[in-house]
Formats: structure tokens, sequence, C-alpha cells
């Protein structure tokens, strides 16, 4: 699993054709992940990488439902840490099933792909409102054209910049080229 983004492709996790993210803009590319996630062997994988990502001690890894399910757990089995996940609950991120941050916790947040890095600046602001301390942001992939700060360390397995149009904005929008929605987690 050396090259990341051979793996993606090979595995039919890189579409193409004219989709809805779930930051609500438009791309003509769309990362479908749980091709890669339906694999145990890299997850496991892909968990290596991200808990090596950042050198950073952590108490628990923090991913949000669903694709960051797998990416937390596989992250913190090689942590030898917790590994918990938010959930959308009225469109936020909250805690449920018993999960809590103890304050000073230092936490790792890990998240699938960020195309805005809406998700991970929730996910943030949820470890803040535990009086935790983010130690870093680890994803598997960074779509962004020119990355994002999210105030803390950040790193990417894979960078992919991809271009995203607000949907008034759409070059395929206004070709009526169909639109597919993909993968959405209630984010609103």
């Amino acid at each position: 699993m050396d090259n990341l983004l051979e793996l993606m492709k090979s595995s039919g996790a890189v579409l193409d054709g004219h989709f809805l993210l779930t930051s609500g803009r438009h791309s003509d590319v769309y990362l479908e992940k749980f091709r890669l996630l339906e694999k145990p062997k890299v997850v496991a994988e892909l968990g290596k990488r991200m808990a090596a990502a950042l050198p950073e001690e952590v108490d628990v890894v923090l991913g949000a439902a669903i694709g960051g399910i797998l990416l937390s757990h596989a992250t913190a089995t090689e942590l030898s840490t917790l590994g918990i996940f938010a959930e959308r609950v009225d469109g936020n991120l909250q805690l449920r099933r018993g999960f809590e941050l103890r304050k000073g916790d230092r936490v790792l947040i890990v998240e699938d792909i960020v195309s805005t890095g809406g998700s991970v600046k929730e996910l943030i602001e949820l470890v803040e409102q535990y009086e935790a301390e983010v130690a870093g942001v680890v994803c598997l992939v960074d779509r962004t054209q020119n990355g994002v700060n999210f105030g803390c360390s950040t790193e990417a397995l894979l960078r992919y910049p991809a271009v995203s149009w607000k949907p008034e904005e759409c070059p395929l929008c206004k070709q009526d080229i169909s639109i597919t929605t993909r993968g959405r987690t209630g984010k609103q």
C-alpha cells in the first residue's frame, strides 16, 4: 500500500461525474472512501499511518461518524488508547453512547476526507467544550486547494486537490448534467 492514490484508483474509490459533497458544494470528482474502508487490512494499515503522522502523545483518538469510526478505531489501536466518535444529532456533532472527554485530555482528531474542513472545525469545538486539548489532526485525504489551517498540527496521508463549486456557480449544473448525491452525513 505504498501509493495511496493508486490504491484508491484500483479500488474504485475515485469517481468521475457530478457530485453533491457533504459541504454542500459540487464537484466533478468524488472519493468513495468506503472502497478502502471495507477492507480490514487496509484500514489497519491506514491506522498505522495515521498514528505515525503526528508524533504527539494522545489520550483519545476522535473521529466523526461514519468513516471516522473505523479510522479512529484503527489509529487508537496503534496508539494503544481510546478510540471514540462523534455523531450528528440535529445537524451537530455530539458525543453519545457514553463517550466523553476529560478536562486536559490530549485528543487526536482523525478525519477521512477534508473538502472544506467544516467537520474538523466542529470536532475541534467539541473537544474545546470538554476543556480537552487538540493534539493534532490527521486526515486520510485533503481535497482542499491550499490545505486548511486548523490552528494545530495537521497532516494528510494524501493531498488530492479537487475543484469544487458553490451550487450557483457549478458549470455542471449549467450544462444540466444530473447530480449524484453520495455519502451525505446529515451535515446542515
